[in-house]
């Protein structure tokens, strides 16, 4: 039983099973503006999702379709549960969103296109969010149908590898497919900070005079981390220098070292420090010219540091900060939208960093 997925129902009835649910209420108003596909791997993981999707639809009106396969069981079968998620609008009429949840086993590829995207609705943009590793199941059969494809690098045993896959399916999709990394999404408010902060006429002078930058991280975000170096480098038009060799220290976390050359040919170091004490990225600092800038964030921290050191003085202010929990991430990238053009510039440099 699952109580929380809703009603059980037959692959074949679920579209009649749907109007039934409305029919029974009619003070629900049905709402949606995008398909909403949430595919794991995991054994539990529709209930996990059901809550998730229940948190954003508050938000973010939608069809969503759960996923559930267990590819390693020696007999396929399907079974399909549907519910719907309501929020009062005006404190009077509950504004819904469908959902329905497959559980899968066996062989399921031809099923997952055939079967379960049946169900979208027809005519709106389809979000996928895939969680934990890729795997087979994501291939071109998959990804042609994708508007949105949204990961979590951060759950990836060899990024390397992963993201080489990532790219070929952005190439070779039949259709403009935007991709999405929470890892990416993580650093949103830090990289709104540093540029409101360079904003500032004195600061941003000392731009071309940047000499160091320091970026602590998690170690479960090291990808985060190499993504906003990426994205320095390539806004700032830095040009890769020779490669730094850092000591490895128990006191300090493990550190490693890029150089780069800044437009004006000044060397600029880079550390990079792991602490399992941060929060997910816990420092970017950039000093150079007599002017420090700074991003920080506690671990746990509900807001983040601006701070500007120059000329003897301190400039400090709190700034807003990023989810940490993935559903939240989800939902500030449906409501930002976009086609992440940013990630897509800064993905050749961060995957040349990976490849070190």
């Amino acid at each position: 039983m699952h109580p929380e997925l809703g009603r059980e129902v037959s692959v074949g009835s679920i579209d009649k099973e749907l109007r039934k649910l409305w029919e029974e209420d009619d003070a629900r108003t049905n709402a949606s503006l995008m398909n909403l596909a949430v595919y794991s791997e995991e054994p539990g993981s529709l209930e996990k999702n059901s809550e998730a999707v229940r948190e954003l639809t508050a938000e973010h009106a939608c069809r969503a379709l759960l996923i559930g396969i267990d590819r390693a069981a020696p007999e396929a079968s399907i079974r399909a549960w549907i519910t719907a998620h309501c929020h009062l609008s005006h404190g009077r009429k509950s504004v819904c969103c469908e959902q329905i949840a497959f559980a899968l086993t066996g062989k399921a590829t031809g099923r997952l296109r055939n079967t379960v995207f049946a169900h979208l609705a027809s005519d709106l943009p389809l979000i996928f969010w895939w969680q934990g590793e890729l795997t087979p199941i994501f291939e071109d059969r998959l990804y042609s149908l994708v508007d949105r494809f949204v990961f979590d690098s951060a759950d990836w045993a060899d990024p390397k590898e992963s993201f080489a896959r990532i790219s070929d399916a952005i190439a070779n999709a039949t259709k403009e497919l935007v991709v999405q990394d929470l890892a990416w999404t993580r650093s949103f408010q830090f990289r709104v900070s540093i540029a409101a902060l360079y904003d500032d006429p004195l600061v941003l002078a000392a731009l071309p005079e940047v000499s160091e930058v320091e970026i602590v991280h998690h170690p479960d975000n090291r990808g985060t981390a190499l993504q906003i170096l990426a994205w320095l480098a390539v806004q700032a038009a830095w040009r890769d220098g020779m490669e730094l060799d850092l000591a490895v220290t128990r006191h300090s976390g493990n550190k490693e070292g890029f150089s780069f050359e800044g437009a004006n040919g000044k060397a600029i170091a880079v550390t990079l420090t792991a602490d399992e004490d941060s929060a997910p990225l816990g420092l970017v600092r950039l000093s150079g010219g007599g002017v420090t800038v700074s991003v920080f964030r506690e671990e746990g921290g509900a807001h983040l540091v601006r701070r500007i050191e120059a000329s003897g003085h301190v400039v400090e202010a709190p700034g807003p900060v990023d989810p940490d929990d993935s559903a939240g991430l989800i939902g500030e990238q449906l409501a930002r939208g976009g086609k992440n053009s940013l990630f897509q510039k800064i993905l050749p440099k961060f995957r040349q960093f990976l490849e070190r």
